[in-house]
């Protein structure tokens, strides 16, 4: 119980300065850098044959926002477009050996 309540805990700050600093980052350059990042990962994630569909919808999402010219908006979706790539290389190459441990012997 005191190990959940500390995990979610421990989440709520990553979230919160996750949300502090994409409020910080405003200017059409800052976006720039994240949406390069972000796109990068994702190519990653598909050359591994594992993008997600959520990343190039956030993506879209970001490149909406800065068409829009919101670019703080625009630079938190690139940022969670990255996690999210992220994220799905970390998945593809930890299941590239993982299945063989729930083979049958």
């Amino acid at each position: 119980m005191r190990n959940g309540i500390l995990k979610s805990a421990l989440v709520l700050s990553f979230l919160a300065a996750g949300a502090v600093s994409a409020r910080a980052a405003g200017s059409e350059d800052d976006f720039k850098a994240a949406y390069a990042a972000a796109d990068a990962a994702n190519k990653e994630a598909g050359k591994l044959r594992n993008q997600w569909t959520t990343t190039a919808s956030t993506l879209a999402t970001a490149k909406k926002a800065a068409d829009a010219g919101d670019f703080d908006k625009a630079t938190a979706s690139a940022k969670e477009a990255e996690a999210l790539a992220k994220a799905s290389i970390f998945q593809a190459t930890s299941e590239k050996t993982r299945w063989k441990d729930m083979e049958i012997r």
